[in-house]
C-alpha cells in the first residue's frame, strides 16, 4: 500500500497575509489535503506546486 505524499510546507509569510476571498476570514493549512481551509465558508482552497489557488470555482466544500 502506497501512502500520499504530503505537500510541502506553505511558506508562514504567505500563509499570515492569505484570506479566504468569500469571508475575508481565516485559513487553516492541511497540509496533508495540500488545500488551504476556510472553515467559515466551508471551502478547502487547493494548493497546486506550492501556489494557492484562492478561487471560489476551484475550492471545494466541505462540512463546515
Amino acid at each position: 500500500m502506497t501512502e500520499k505524499p504530503t505537500a510541502p510546507p506553505l511558506d508562514p509569510r504567505l500563509l499570515s497575509i492569505l484570506v479566504c476571498p468569500v469571508t475575508k476570514g481565516p485559513l487553516v493549512y492541511d497540509r496533508e489535503a495540500g488545500e488551504l481551509i476556510s472553515k467559515r465558508a466551508g471551502l478547502a482552497f487547493p494548493v497546486r506546486d506550492g501556489i494557492p489557488i484562492m478561487l471560489p470555482d476551484e475550492a471545494r466544500h466541505i462540512e463546515a
